[in-house]
């Protein structure tokens, strides 16, 4: 059955800016609301790497109302056929998903893939969906949809795992959810931290200082290891910059620093979005204080303070280190969702 919605390709970039009055505002009446579907997150990955393809956000509005993005870019290599996939990558947004309102899930998905099944469509031979949460609309509605159709193949895997914690009321709350062991060594290692030298640490809150501090940060970052040197080239740093200061601008940044003696020694890069805090990347000077635990110093003060401002969730996002469990981490799910024709 043909849809009512009206769905419309947005193929430049001064269509898409246009989207941002609309953009958030849809965002979040989904199950799909993460600071990674944000406007804001969107443009500054475009921006920073949006020469990996072209530009095909689909949107569908019911009577003018945009009830429905599928944020779109086409990557076509060798003037093949185009692969749909989503604004966003795969390597630095940990959530990624199409755009749909909790009330029109049905219809608005039907809506897109007749679109895109429609002559009046672009071309394409498959979608690669990357970082799509298990319960994601996307993994339900879309791929049964697809799947439906002759000549289509949809394969669905688990991509990777998000530890998420579940946030108690108090400090003492969320220690007696930890192993006995791990709740000493948490307590053991802030004191340590008290007595052995002179420690604070802070959020980020200036905006004249805000370039300084994410170099400082990437400095940190830098240092940490040689993958996350290598990862953070002039491209990415670029990235940084623009995601900070235009989460900054929203009020979502929380940039931490742990200072040892005056000098900066960790770093957490974090939002504060939709009642969750999320660590999107960290770094330390392995070679300041190693024995104060410097990390685990600084991760703890950002808990401790989840708690006291009454956040729901702590999400350390993509990666089943051995840490995040450590700290009462559980695993969800994200699965990257293939449909080709």
């Amino acid at each position: 059955m043909e849809s009512d919605l009206e769905v419309v390709t947005v193929a430049d970039v001064d269509s898409f800016l246009g989207l941002e009055a609309e953009w958030n505002t849809l965002l979040q009446r989904t199950r799909a609301d993460t600071v990674f579907l944000t406007w804001q997150w969107q443009k500054a990955w475009w921006d920073c790497f949006g020469e990996e393809g072209r530009l095909a956000v689909l949107t569908a509005r019911d009577r003018g109302e945009l009830v429905a993005l599928a944020p779109f870019y086409i990557a076509a290599p060798n003037g093949s056929l185009g692969t749909l996939r989503l604004i966003g990558g795969v390597e630095v947004s940990d959530y990624l998903d199409l755009i749909v309102a909790d009330n029109k899930e049905g219809p608005a998905y039907r809506a897109l893939w007749e679109f895109l099944t429609s002559e009046c469509a672009y071309p394409w031979r498959g979608m690669d969906l990357h970082n799509v949460p298990g319960l994601s609309g996307t993994l339900e509605s879309l791929a049964t949809i697809a799947g439906g159709t002759d000549g289509v193949r949809v394969t669905r895997q688990v991509e990777d795992v998000c530890p998420v914690i579940s946030l108690p009321p108090s400090w003492e709350d969320y220690l007696r959810l930890l192993t006995k062991k791990q709740r000493h060594e948490i307590r053991r290692k802030l004191r340590k931290a008290d007595r052995e030298a002179t420690v604070d640490w802070y959020y980020v809150e200036d905006e004249e200082t805000l370039t300084r501090e994410v170099e400082d940060f990437i400095a940190l970052h830098q240092r940490s290891a040689a993958q996350k040197k290598e990862f953070m080239d002039q491209r990415m740093q670029r990235f940084f910059h623009r995601v900070a200061s235009s989460a900054f601008d929203q009020g979502w940044l929380k940039l931490a620093f742990l200072v040892v003696n005056e000098v900066k020694a960790a770093t957490m890069f974090c939002f504060d979005y939709n009642d969750s805090i999320l660590v999107y990347n960290s770094g330390y000077d392995p070679r300041m204080h190693p024995s104060l635990s410097t990390g685990i110093v600084l991760l703890s003060y950002c808990i401790r303070d989840a708690i006291a401002k009454g956040r729901r969730t702590f999400d350390f996002l993509r990666g089943a280190e051995d840490y995040k469990y450590r700290f009462g981490g559980e695993d969800r799910e994200v699965y990257n969702l293939r449909i080709t024709r």
